[in-house]
């Protein structure tokens, strides 16, 4: 995926659902008490963060989402406490504030890093005013937005979710859901619904296999009407059932875990942002991989930034399963590629001197799928095609060159005159040519098309050549 996609700026995302106020009381345990066998807490700083539902605000507001945030709260002390740790970040609080319930609060005693005690505050109320109120707030809000976020903690403010995912559906805004409870058809009509895997088997019963769990996943998203159905399964990574595509699936990407805290507001969030950034939920699973594997190593509910999301996928393309590979190794990166419904797309050429409208062309190239391959003439090849004194820079120089160009996956060479043996080898999705091609005159048109791929003609940017920049050079 594009890194430009990482760019949230433009965006609105309405987050609706339990919110509450996460307090937490710091101290250091040094005695025991006289009253009764239990440790003193000597409190020393006292820390409140938002907490479910705000959660999920706090992390796209993080991204640089723009977020609206729509809840039920108490007409009290902690709802202003919570409003001001949300409006200090950017996100709008539009909430419904009920004389009858207090605000949602946990207060966690710590010491030490560790938690000695959960004391919640809360009470539950479900009326047809609240309900109402909510709906509209919703309804209004509805029409700025770009996608819409249910985070269900089953403390009640979603008692009427169906409601709400209907107005959604009216105003053609696709709506994510981070469901509870043992009944899934409240989310009727959504666009994703990620449940964990005890939610999930909650609903269709214990799952011995990942193909079972693949074949229960797939008939519900179908019952329902979802786009998709996202399962995630902690240290066994995440599945994904999508309209017409096989399952796709990742392995977890945390490396150590400390704290799993909010790890699936993080994933909402980030799933949710890149999907309304790319349109695809493959790019927005594997981001949200990502992320989720990097506040599971922070102590507490944490967050993450676009920037820090864009360093870490950065780094990840560029592990030994992408960069300069041989063609054989390629090829089983290609179909394990395929397997999960990426789009490969490939082109060639010398690149002896790599100038800014060979990188234009690699962007253009990248957007019309989701993985780059580049495959360059070997020096003898060149020296065929363009005479003895080329190529300028050797393979090897010209591959390292074109492994650090962002849009690019992978690079691979081949030695033959023509790239019609690599791309029958390969078989691509895409097959990609800059110039004054027709589709009848590329090299392996008539392979691709033939394997229900498509062949592109692409336009290079005007004003650069490397024969041009090589004469002047000699001047």
């Amino acid at each position: 995926m594009n890194s430009s996609y990482l760019n949230f700026k433009d965006k609105h995302i309405l987050v609706v659902g339990d919110v509450m106020l996460d307090r937490y009381w710091h101290g250091g345990t040094s005695r025991i008490s006289p009253e009764a066998p239990v440790q003193v807490v000597k409190v020393s700083n006292i820390e409140d963060r938002p907490g479910g539902a705000a959660n999920v605000a706090l992390g796209l507001a993080k991204l640089g989402v723009s977020v609206t945030l729509v809840g039920v709260v108490g007409n009290d002390e902690n709802a202003d406490i919570l409003a001001r740790c949300l409006e200090e970040v950017g996100v709008t609080c539009r909430f419904v504030r009920s004389e009858n319930l207090p605000t949602i609060t946990k207060l966690r005693v710590m010491s030490r890093h560790q938690q000695l005690i959960r004391l919640d505050f809360e009470e539950r109320e479900d009326s047809l005013s609240q309900n109402e109120a909510l709906a509209s707030v919703v309804e209004e809000c509805l029409p700025e937005s770009d996608a819409v976020i249910f985070s269900d903690y089953a403390k009640g403010c979603l008692a009427d979710v169906q409601t709400l995912i209907a107005l959604s559906n009216t105003a053609n805004v696709p709506s994510f859901v981070d469901p509870k409870g043992n009944d899934f058809s409240i989310y009727r009509g959504a666009t994703l619904v990620k449940p964990n895997l005890l939610e999930f088997e909650t609903i269709v019963g214990k799952c011995s296999s990942t193909k079972e769990l693949e074949e229960k996943a797939t008939a519900l998203r179908k019952q329902f009407g979802w786009k998709a159905l996202l399962v995630t399964r902690g240290e066994d990574g995440l599945i994904l059932l999508s309209d017409d595509k096989p399952p796709f699936s990742l392995a977890t990407a945390a490396k150590e875990v400390f704290d799993v805290t909010g790890a699936g507001d993080t994933v909402v969030a980030v799933l949710t942002a890149v999907y309304v950034t790319s349109k695809r939920f493959i790019d927005a699973v594997e981001y949200a991989n990502q992320a989720a594997g990097y506040v599971v190593g922070k102590l507490g509910t944490a967050s993450i930034s676009a920037e820090r999301l864009e360093a870490i996928m950065f780094q990840r393309s560029h592990t030994s399963n992408f960069g300069v590979l041989s063609p054989d190794d390629l090829l089983a990166q290609i179909k394990l590629a395929q397997m999960n419904g990426e789009k490969i797309v490939f082109t060639n050429g010398c690149f002896d001197i790599l100038h800014p409208g060979h990188i234009a062309y690699m962007k253009q190239a990248k957007a019309l799928g989701d993985r780059l391959i580049v495959a360059v003439n070997t020096d003898a090849s060149v020296k065929r095609l363009k005479g003895e004194k080329r190529p300028i820079n050797h393979l090897v120089h010209r591959m390292s060159v074109l492994e650090g160009v962002g849009a690019i996956d992978w690079v691979t060479w081949f030695d033959e005159d023509t790239p019609k043996e690599i791309i029958e080898f390969l078989t691509p999705d895409v097959l990609v040519k800059g110039g004054d091609y027709t589709i009848e005159t590329i090299v392996g048109a008539d392979h691709v098309l033939a394997h229900g791929g498509e062949v592109k003609v692409l336009t290079f940017v005007d004003g650069y050549s490397t024969t041009a920049i090589i004469e002047k050079a000699n001047l």
